[in-house]
């Protein structure tokens, strides 16, 4: 390629400060996108194949077995009772339905799996827009991020089934339970994704007080307000509304939401002792700053020591027009 920069050139030929072209970004982020579905697709593949396998030897037990579990510890006489699988099963009404759940599954876990993957082709990618102190602060949010997803989806593995519970005692002696796979299934995804990206918002608050734009202070005084959005959250997002689910999930974003309060207010007070200790203390919101002094002629002060304003400058007096007459005389 002539006339230009090969877009396609390899990271040892591009400059040390990583500058690139449009041409070679674009290359480079489809580049990235690949080796992330590479990724995802080995990792659902994987997936596919534990939904039905199990390593006794290792104590795991296949992905169904898992995924089930929280229906099947549904007393009895809330559900359908077959005669297979220890009378736990799901009631299949269309040739579909496992297929599509078996896809559904694996395409989670797939992304569960492969997520080193993908996130490793993410950074990648930012990387060289970011400076050193930026990265230190990426790598960071994103282990806290991939955590505490995990947690909430944890904490929706066991709270379904207590859910479940609630939900199909309403029944009562009228009839029995028989879900359905898509369904179950459907409603098990929801709740573990909403979960996990529910425990995000705390992270949220933190990333914004770094970033300078909320205060932990500010954060403190808003503490009622946020955990009665939060119970709002919960009622809103969790499907079925059952009072279980609910409860579980404004209970843990309100002590998430403390966290970040005190995480947010250590920060503050470390910044403000190195603002101290180099000479530039931060103002207050409320406090206004000083009026600027104007500076004076060189070397004349009033007699407080301070500089005197400059005066204003004389008029310049009219110029009278020549008497033309007179001239022509």
């Amino acid at each position: 390629m002539t006339g230009g920069r090969d877009p396609r050139r390899s990271r040892k030929d591009r400059p040390v400060d990583g500058t690139m072209s449009l041409m070679e970004h674009l290359y480079e982020l489809r580049r990235r996108l690949f080796f992330a579905a590479l990724g995802l697709l080995a990792g659902t593949v994987l997936g596919f194949v534990w939904y039905t396998v199990s390593i006794p030897a290792l104590g795991l037990r296949s992905l169904n077995d898992i995924l089930i579990a929280p229906y099947c510890n549904v007393p009895a006489q809330y559900r359908l009772v077959t005669g297979g699988r220890e009378g736990c099963q799901l009631l299949a009404t269309t040739p579909f339905s496992f297929l599509q759940v078996r896809i559904k599954a694996a395409l989670m876990v797939g992304a569960v799996i492969s997520s080193p993957v993908w996130l490793y082709q993410l950074w990648g990618f930012v990387t060289p827009a970011l400076y050193s102190r930026e990265r230190k602060f990426a790598v960071s949010f994103v282990v806290a991020g991939g955590a505490l997803f995990f947690a909430g989806a944890a904490l929706a593995y066991y709270v379904i089934g207590e859910g479940l519970k609630v939900l199909l005692s309403f029944a009562g002696d009228a009839g029995t339970s028989a879900l359905s796979p898509d369904s179950y299934f459907s409603f098990l995804i929801a709740m573990l994704i909403i979960f996990g990206l529910s425990f995000e918002v705390p992270l949220l608050l933190v990333m914004l007080n770094f970033a300078g734009v909320l205060k932990g202070a500010r954060l403190a005084a808003s503490r009622r307000y946020a955990i009665f959005g939060m119970v709002v959250l919960a009622a809103v997002v969790v499907p079925g509304n059952d009072p279980v689910t609910m409860s579980a999930l404004a209970i843990a974003l309100a002590i998430l939401y403390e966290v970040a309060v005190q995480v947010s207010k250590a920060h503050d007070r470390r910044k403000e002792r190195r603002l101290v200790a180099a000479g530039m203390a931060e103002l207050s919101d409320d406090e206004a700053s000083p009026m600027p002094v104007e500076p004076g002629p060189v070397g004349h002060t009033d007699a407080v020591g301070g500089s005197s304003p400059v005066p204003p400058p004389a008029p310049i007096p009219p110029v009278e027009p020549p008497d033309r007459l007179g001239d022509a005389t």
